[in-house]
C-alpha cells in the first residue's frame, strides 16, 4: 500500500492496456501494469492475447523480440512457443514438453475499440463483462479522438470526481453546483448530474450521465448543446501511477466541419478540467474518514461501493 492511499493499489476489474488499432495482426507489444511486466500480441486469426512477460524457461521477455507464429508467441531466446492460454505449444529441440512449461494468461477482451484485461490478485475468473457501447459502431457518431496521461494517483481517487459535486464549480468554474445523484447495482455505479451551459446568450440545460463499471471502464455522456461520449479507462501501472486513456465521440451535427469544431471545443474543455485536477490528485492524501457537509454529493455512498473491488491476495 502507498502511504497516501490506505487500500490495495491494484483493485479488481477490467482495465484498458491498449487501443485496438495499436495492435496489428502479428504484432507483439511489451506492457507494464499492476506492478508486472506483460506481453500483448495479436494472433494470425486476429485475437488479442496477454501473458506474463517472462518466459517460463530462462526468463526472456517475450515483448522484446518475441514473434507471432499462428496462434502462438515465440520466445526470442530459445524459440519456445506459447499459446494465448499460457500453455506451451512447442519446444523445437525437445522430445517432451515439461508440465510446468506454461505462463500466466490474462483474460482479455477486444471491445469498443479497446483492449482490456481482467485483473484479480488471485487470477480468478471475471465477475462481470464490459458492455458494448452502441455509439462506437453508430454512423451518427464520429470516430474516436484519443488522449492519454500518466498521473501520480490511484484509480479510486480519480473515480471519486464523478460524485464530488462541489469541485465542478470551485475548481473547474462550471456555472452551477450540480446536485449529483448516485445509484449502484453490484459493480455498476450510475451518477447523474444536471448542468447548465451558455450558448448564444441563452442557458441550455443538460446533464452528465456516468456509468462506472468498476474502476477501469467508464462511459460519460454529456448532453446539452451537443451530445458527446467519453469512454475512459484508468489502469494502475504501479503503486502510485496510473495510465489514463480518454476516447471521445461526438454526435454528428450540421456537417463534418461543424461537428469537428464543436467536438474540438468539448474535448478541449474536458481536457482543461482534467488537467486542473492533476495537481490536486498528485499532491493530495486520502482522508478516512472525511469531514463532509450537505453539499458535497454522494461521496460516502461512493466509498461504500468501492470496497467490493479490493481483495486481499491469497498467501
Amino acid at each position: 500500500m502507498s502511504p497516501r492511499f490506505p487500500f490495495h493499489p491494484f483493485p479488481i476489474g477490467w482495465f484498458q492496456v491498449a487501443w485496438s488499432h495499436e495492435l496489428e495482426v502479428g504484432q507483439v507489444l511489451p506492457l507494464k501494469y499492476f506492478g508486472k511486466d506483460l506481453v500483448l500480441f495479436r494472433t494470425e486469426s486476429g485475437e488479442a492475447k496477454v501473458l506474463d512477460a517472462f518466459c517460463a524457461h530462462l526468463g526472456a521477455h517475450l515483448g522484446h523480440g518475441g514473434t507471432v507464429e499462428g496462434e502462438t508467441v515465440r520466445c526470442p531466446f530459445h524459440a519456445w512457443k506459447f499459446k494465448g492460454d499460457g500453455s506451451c505449444a512447442e519446444i523445437p529441440y525437445a522430445k517432451k514438453i515439461p508440465k510446468l512449461a506454461r505462463m500466466r494468461a490474462w483474460h482479455t477482451r477486444d471491445v469498443n475499440g479497446l483492449v482490456l484485461v481482467w485483473h484479480h490478485p488471485d487470477g480468478l475468473e471475471p465477475q462481470w463483462e464490459v458492455p458494448a457501447v452502441p455509439e462506437v459502431t453508430d454512423d451518427a457518431w464520429t470516430d474516436f479522438k484519443t488522449r492519454r496521461w500518466k498521473i501520480r494517483t490511484h484509480n479510486q481517487e480519480m473515480a471519486e470526481n464523478a460524485v464530488d459535486s462541489a469541485h465542478f464549480h470551485y475548481l473547474h468554474g462550471t456555472q452551477n453546483l450540480p446536485a449529483s445523484t448516485a445509484t449502484q447495482h453490484g459493480h455498476l455505479l450510475h451518477v447523474q448530474s444536471p448542468t447548465i451551459s451558455r450558448a448564444h446568450g441563452m442557458d441550455v440545460e443538460g446533464e452528465i450521465d456516468v456509468h462506472c463499471y468498476g474502476f477501469g471502464f467508464t462511459t460519460t455522456r454529456f448532453r446539452g448543446i451537443v451530445e458527446t461520449l467519453l469512454v475512459s479507462s484508468c489502469t494502475a501501472i504501479e503503486g502510485e501511477h496510473v495510465d489514463v486513456r480518454f476516447s471521445f465521440l461526438v454526435k454528428k451535427v450540421g456537417g463534418a466541419s461543424v461537428t469537428e469544431g464543436i467536438g474540438r471545443a468539448y474535448i478541449a474543455e474536458i481536457e482543461r478540467q482534467l488537467e486542473q485536477d492533476i495537481p490536486i490528485w498528485e499532491n493530495k492524501v486520502y482522508m478516512d474518514p472525511p469531514v463532509l457537509c450537505d453539499g458535497d454529493g454522494p461521496i460516502g455512498k461512493f466509498r461504500k461501493w468501492c470496497k467490493q473491488f479490493y481483495v486481499k491476495p491469497a498467501a
